[in-house]
């Protein structure tokens, strides 16, 4: 899984938002604001890494249980493709 081309995540303050760039944002008329635990979901699929390299990702580094963090990359994961941000 991967994201799209034309996506740039940015920091403000303690929000970080996605937007579309370039070509892709007279199509994309929208915000995405995610915390910082969505930021880093956004950042390692920056890198088309798998489901399960990404479970292990945020596994190491928040102090979580696994059930808990697979729901909340479903969550990420399908909100993200309603979007329109996930390749793959």
């Amino acid at each position: 899984m991967k994201i799209k081309d034309g996506f740039m995540l940015r920091q403000f303050g303690e929000d970080y938002i996605v937007v579309a760039v370039g070509d892709d944002a007279e199509d994309f008329n929208k915000l995405i604001t995610l915390n910082s635990v969505g930021a880093y979901i956004y950042n390692l699929l920056n890198n088309d890494m798998t489901y399960e390299e990404i479970v292990s990702a945020v596994l190491d580094k928040y102090d979580a249980d696994r059930k808990t963090v697979e729901n909340d990359i479903n969550i990420f994961l399908a909100d993200a493709k309603k979007a329109g941000l996930i390749d793959g």
